[in-house]
């Protein structure tokens, strides 16, 4: 869209000019880091929440005098001269605001004076007179030229914790928190009555960090173990013994963690496959996104990659997605005899229509911009249910999955949880670089698909797509 300025010479008295604008969530997040106005009456109650009740800031609002002056009336070009504000109402997220100026008097050589005012719905919020200098001369804005803007927020992450509410909290065996994001996640975890937790690992070292964090451990349970390895092995057994319903990863490779899942004496397998689902939650998207495998099996086959969709799909369902498209990935999207997997795309797609796959959708080799982006997929000429609408997406490899999951994270700014599934009982498995908040994400997601293996029902109530 192109706006055009109003030259003096072409302004008259009576001319009117306006727009129509609904109060966002982002539009008050955004003014609070312009701004540096931060006061919680002109704030959702929490950043992932959708600002029921918030304030729109009085200085925003006589800010979109400036929209109608600077764009269409006098329009590019027009400097402010002055400007003043009188507030009679509020107006608050969701409104629909109408802002309207309206040309009084024309003072040579270029000064016009405008009437402001801003309504909702007849009802009075804002009004003034501004004086701008006309354009000296004609002035052309393209609105397309300005950068987007992204709002960091994770709608999805307050979705499922609020989903969690009603759900028990879970006994959980947490190997190794000796690191401050470890113990804090787990800590957090209890507060949020997501897991009880049973601290296994060197106690010297564990209550050293509470301390220096001030964090209380009054009532914690905590097994003092002399390694790694003893406290990875003591929460397989506290399993077994039925005292712990899942395992969170502290602060230890994974490897040393999943030595003892899945040995064969003894460890939580249970028949399929043992995979890892990044759950991440991308600002720029839609819907939660999920990611497979980026942290267990290095370079699955055909069959392992059956399982690890399968996997996969059961979570997607547990998070309230009723049926999860799955992207199956690959450097192209045509089947290509040179290219495993393509290859093993295609089977997999033909394995979910043949009902070896259940529960969701499978399409494949899919690029990964033609898996996330409908425009991309149709430039490319791709007609099905999965391709720019993907829930999941199988990486080829470990590493095609790990850079993917990694990138989303520091790149995309996404919160993700992570959760080994195929195992006895879920375990919670995040980086150990991963901060409190995407180990409390992962305690949410873990409760949620607990909940879905032992009630066949999903506690989430999907909300369709997020504008």
């Amino acid at each position: 869209m192109k706006n055009v300025s109003k030259l003096f010479a072409d302004l008259a008295v009576g001319d009117t000019a306006s727009i129509t604008r609904i109060v966002t969530p982002d539009d008050l997040f955004v003014f609070a880091r312009v701004s540096g106005n931060l006061n919680p009456a002109n704030l959702p109650a929490t950043a992932d929440g959708d600002g029921a009740g918030a304030a729109a800031p009085s200085m925003w609002i006589g800010s979109l005098f400036s929209a109608v002056l600077g764009n269409l009336l006098p329009g590019p070009g027009t400097l402010y001269e002055s400007q003043t504000l009188r507030f009679h109402a509020r107006a608050q997220v969701g409104d629909t605001l109408s802002v309207t100026v309206r040309v009084t008097a024309l003072r040579p050589p270029a000064t016009v004076v405008l009437a402001t005012s801003v309504e909702r719905a007849g009802t009075l919020i804002a009004d003034g007179e501004a004086e701008v200098r006309a354009p000296a001369r004609r002035w052309t804005a393209e609105v397309e030229a300005l950068p987007e803007l992204t709002v960091q927020r994770h709608r999805h992450v307050a979705r499922l914790l609020t989903a969690c509410n009603a759900l028990p909290a879970m006994p959980t065996a947490v190997v190794a928190p000796e690191e401050a994001n470890a113990l804090m996640g787990a800590l957090a975890g209890a507060r949020e009555h997501l897991i009880v937790p049973i601290l296994l690992g060197d106690e010297a070292k564990i209550r050293a960090i509470a301390a220096g964090l001030g964090a209380d451990l009054t009532g914690i349970e905590i097994e003092n173990l002399p390694s790694h390895s003893a406290a990875a092995a003591r929460a397989v057994a506290l399993v077994h013994e039925g005292r712990a319903t899942a395992v969170m990863k502290g602060h230890l490779h994974s490897d040393e963690l999943l030595r003892h899942v899945v040995k064969s004496d003894g460890g939580l397998r249970i028949g399929r496959r043992i995979s890892h689902v990044f759950v991440m939650d991308v600002p720029s998207l839609p819907e939660l996104l999920l990611v497979t495998d980026a942290a267990i099996n290095i370079s699955p086959a055909l069959e392992e990659k059956v399982d690890i969709v399968q996997n996969a799909i059961d979570l997607g369902i547990a998070l309230g997605i009723a049926r999860p498209k799955v992207g199956i990935l690959s450097a192209v999207e045509m089947v290509n005899p040179k290219i495993q997997s393509t290859l093993d795309a295609a089977a997999l797609s033909k394995m979910s229509e043949r009902g070896q796959i259940t529960g969701g959708i499978v399409d494949g080799p899919l690029a990964m911009d033609n898996a996330i982006s409908l425009s991309a997929a149709k430039t490319k000429g791709l007609s099905s249910l999965v391709a720019g609408r993907a829930d999941i997406l199988l990486a080829p490899n470990i590493e095609a999955g790990n850079i993917l999951a990694k990138e989303l994270t520091y790149a995309a700014q996404a919160e993700g949880a992570g959760l080994v599934l195929g195992a006895r009982v879920p375990i919670l498995l995040t980086s150990r670089a991963d901060d409190e908040r995407s180990r409390l994400f992962s305690c949410a997601v873990a409760v949620l698909y607990a909940h879905w293996q032992a009630t066949g029902k999903s506690a989430v109530v999907h909300p369709g797509p997020v504008s």
